[in-house]
């Protein structure tokens, strides 16, 4: 069995880090992140898919860096759109073109749309590489709808458009912790955070 005590987080994002170090606190898990390895060459991100995004981020981090290495991709799928914007959650604008005009181009696709048809998921794969080629993946996804209009200061991205119908909020109005609860990358990390306990041996 694999004794992982050193982590690397695909990733330079100090949310995300701080995020998955609460998460594995308890089993003993060092976690860095790219920020400690700044001459890493970026990934491109170049899949058609989630998942192929998350493995290709996680197999070069762990080739860099010579430890198990965790990866996430994620975005919005709003079935209208035929799944869109997908992979290019982030991009769907335009290259350098920020969350708002990402929000905007959404509002201005489903400007037409009826309630009932406007309906989407947040969607979030996390894979976790070892420098020896051993890979695990886990999936999390979070159900609801596009809203006409922004709601709520919280959150990045899309949150202020993604409505939740059973807590009648959006992600952007949600508290931190209730939305760690629902959300596709808290349920794709509590899957991820099973792995990792169980590679390094500390199985609850």
């Amino acid at each position: 069995m694999l004794i992982l005590f050193k982590l690397v987080l695909a990733s330079g994002n100090k949310g995300k880090l701080e995020e998955l170090r609460s998460l594995l606190e308890p089993y003993d898990i060092t976690v860095y992140s790219l920020a400690h390895y700044p001459n890493m060459p970026e990934t491109v991100e170049d899949g058609s898919s989630f998942l192929e995004n998350a493995i290709k981020k996680a197999k070069e981090a762990a080739a860099y860096t010579g430890l198990p290495a965790l990866a996430d991709d994620s975005g919005l799928e709003v079935d209208c759109l035929n799944g869109q914007p997908g992979v290019m959650s982030a991009r769907f604008a335009g290259p350098g073109k920020d969350d708002a005009a990402n929000n905007k181009k959404l509002l201005q696709l489903m400007k037409d749309v009826s309630w009932e048809k406007r309906t989407a998921r947040f969607r979030c794969v996390i894979a976790v590489c070892t420098p020896e080629g051993e890979l695990y993946t886990s999936e999390g996804s979070c159900e609801g709808y596009i809203l006409h209009e922004p709601r709520g200061t919280g959150g990045f991205g899309y949150d202020p458009l993604f409505y939740i119908p059973e807590y009648d909020k959006t992600f952007a109005e949600l508290e931190m912790s209730e939305k760690n609860k629902i959300s596709h990358r808290g349920r794709a990390l509590q899957g991820a955070v099973k792995i990792l306990a169980k590679m390094a041996g500390r199985e609850e």
